[in-house]
């Protein structure tokens, strides 16, 4: 009988990104705006996020073969692709691995409050900051955007995919802050008050791990059981510098 899910799961969150450097830059200079003008889906790896994605990379080099992802799955978006191809160059799956590209693990939307800082949430979007403020970040949808609960209805279909077609397999994902939360919001059946809390305790680092593996004690049929959380020991090793700014809408959409 073909497995159920994966014998592990790796969800990594992309190198830190062109955009978390501008919007650090803009809200220590008190801006309203971030300074980018290219769409968000367009926005690139820096210097750092490659140095990140290499030492992830290298860091799954040195394991066996056999331990290492042989499936790879990417949010279509450029610093995720990047984070993946860098990877991937780096020998952390093999060469030939094809890395599969899924819009259902691309960052949040967030609709009129793209490419506003916090500041200029307040200052241009007061009804939107008063909203977010009464219904919580995990249901408050702004205009043109998502809630988290959205994000959270595509990642249900997404572990469907997974679940049929890579039962057994070692699979990583790259994606985005959010995606991370929700997936484990799904995988392990979490409430809305666990995975804020989770949230809370600190941003999701650049090229950090989040690692599951297959119990097959656990339920039924077994189950994926998290086995680490918000990992960022590759780049320590590698004394890569460790950075987990927000990951928010950073460029206008066109």
């Amino acid at each position: 009988m073909t497995p159920r899910w994966p014998s592990t799961l790796w969800i990594v969150r992309h190198g830190q990104s062109a955009g978390n450097v501008a919007r650090d830059a803009a809200t220590e200079a008190g801006l309203a705006r971030i300074a980018l003008t290219s769409r968000d889906v367009d926005v690139p790896l820096s210097d750092l996020g490659r140095e990140q994605a290499q030492a992830l990379g290298r860091w799954f080099a040195s394991w066996h073969e056999e331990q290492r992802p042989e499936i790879l799955l990417a949010s279509p978006y450029v610093r995720a692709v990047q984070t993946a191809e860098i990877f991937r160059a780096a020998g952390g799956c093999p060469a030939d691995e094809k890395i599969c590209l899924d819009e259902r693990l691309r960052e949040k939307e967030f609709g009129v409050l793209d490419g506003l800082t916090v500041a200029g949430i307040h200052e241009f979007q007061p009804d939107q900051a008063e909203f977010r403020k009464l219904l919580g970040k995990f249901y408050h949808r702004p205009p043109g955007g998502e809630a988290w609960t959205d994000v959270i209805f595509r990642l249900r279909a997404l572990m469907d995919t997974v679940s049929l077609h890579y039962g057994g397999r070692r699979v990583m994902i790259v994606a985005h802050q959010v995606v991370v939360l929700c997936l484990r919001y799904v995988i392990e059946n979490l409430t809305e008050a666990e995975i804020l809390a989770i949230d809370k305790q600190g941003d999701v680092a650049n090229c950090a791990i989040t690692e599951y593996s297959f119990d097959p004690a656990a339920g039924r049929d077994g189950g994926l059981m998290l086995s680490r959380y918000n990992v960022t020991a590759p780049l320590e090793e590698d004394d890569t510098p460790v950075t987990a700014e927000p990951d928010q809408m950073v460029a206008a959409r066109g």
